[in-house]
């Protein structure tokens, strides 16, 4: 399926005036201490906008507007989808908000656009604060990719690569000059991602092995490591970059690859252990990418956001964390060890449990609002992000649950 993508109303400005000013950058290869918030960022350490890309983890409506060009509407266009936070589908892959919606609400700005607007498309005004490229099912490598190793062409042609295309045609109609975009986006907390993830999930669904899959993690990252780099270049200045998640958690992954060998389960967690490997492996390997890209762009701020274990402490002890009993079950499935069956999605016919806080997966592939508050909190509290996230916004607070007193 080949999506139209809808038309915006804007028309943009050359794209000379905000990129004319980096083809003369070069890059220095300077080794020196990493500060915690580059002298570029907004006194205090917030931001005036958020600049997103992705896929479904982050998605708050593409997916949903360029599926109704298709005449194919994605199932997070339906209930139960949205049905805790908004009470209505808003085209998030979850009951509620993501980690983008509680980061807005942290830094006090408003839920990101999704670049794709409703039945004629948006102006360049609704994205002043913020504008989010993340499309469910979308890949870091380009779908021409996918489809010369026989892997089809079933999921968006919305790769990073557009994404960030994209978004270099929309910034003249933001800021006319190379300064002005420069000011723009050293103001603006970009998030890359997490992206890279369907890169591995549509080749693991089809059978692909272990040792096909390592090659390709090389590849992931020289594409999200490429966009950070241009979008420096451009002037960004803060950017947050996560890691995978912890996929042999996933009552998707354990579904498919469900096995009587016991050794192949974290007896701690229940999860498949060579596939969080895989998910470790992806994350060491972004690491050290990003270790380089802070000595080549030592002035920007390139914070790795470590999802992985960020979610995993939500498996080790589920009962902290309002979990105990269903942290391997989906909460909105067709039945099954983990509530995931691929022929009985979660859609408005399936079977939705009580009470979705109560549940860390909400459709075998996504998570729930609670846990991606839980993990959004660890991330903004805790120590999971490298360099540490220092971002201080006093008269803000994230609303939040409190944990037990064991935590």
């Amino acid at each position: 399926m080949r999506l139209v993508r809808s038309h915006l109303l804007f028309s943009p400005s050359p794209m000379a005036s905000c990129t004319a000013s980096s083809l003369f950058l070069t890059q220095l290869v300077v080794v020196v201490a990493l500060p915690i918030i580059s002298s570029s960022s907004p006194a205090g350490g917030c931001f005036d906008s958020i600049i997103s890309f992705g896929d479904s983890l982050a998605d708050t409506g593409n997916l949903l507007r360029l599926s109704r060009s298709d005449a194919r509407p994605t199932r997070a266009g339906f209930l139960p989808y949205g049905e805790t936070y908004f009470r209505r589908p808003t085209g998030r892959f979850s009951d509620g908000r993501l980690v983008i919606d509680f980061m807005a609400e942290w830094l006090g700005l408003p839920f990101v656009a999704p670049y794709y607007g409703e039945d004629g498309g948006r102006s360049a005004a609704d994205f002043g604060k913020g504008v989010n490229f993340a499309v469910a099912g979308a890949t870091a490598l380009d779908a021409s990719f996918f489809e010369g190793r026989g892997m089809g062409n079933s999921f968006p042609n919305e790769s990073l690569r557009v994404q960030l295309g994209l978004f270099k045609e929309l910034l003249p109609s933001l800021r006319s000059t190379s300064s002005d975009c420069k000011e723009f986006l050293g103001k603006s907390l970009v998030l890359m991602g997490e992206i890279g993830g369907n890169d591995y999930n549509y080749p693991f669904f089809m059978g692909r092995d272990l040792e096909e899959m390592q090659d390709i993690v090389p590849l992931v990252i020289e594409e999200i490591v490429s966009a950070i780099s241009e979008l420096i270049d451009l002037g960004a200045a803060t950017i947050l970059v996560p890691g995978n998640f912890p996929i042999g958690c996933l009552p998707v992954y354990l579904t498919q690859f469900q096995s009587s060998v016991k050794e192949e389960y974290d007896p701690s967690t229940g999860c498949l252990n060579w596939l969080n490997e895989f998910s470790q492996y992806h994350n060491e390997q972004l690491q050290r990418k990003l270790d380089h890209l802070r000595e080549l762009h030592p002035r920007a701020n390139i914070v790795y956001v470590d999802y992985y274990n960020a979610a995993l402490r939500l498996y080790r002890s589920p009962d902290k964390f309002g979990f105990e009993g269903r942290i391997l079950r989906a909460c909105c499935g067709g039945g099954g060890t983990y509530n995931y069956n691929s022929s009985q999605s979660c859609n408005s016919n399936a079977t939705v449990c009580d009470d979705p806080s109560s549940y860390a997966s909400w459709d075998g592939i996504h998570f729930t609002e609670a846990a991606y508050r839980w993990i959004f909190k660890s991330i903004a509290d805790g120590p999971f992000t490298v360099p540490k996230l220092d971002i201080s916004c006093p008269s803000l607070a994230l609303n939040e649950p409190a944990l037990t007193e064991s935590e």
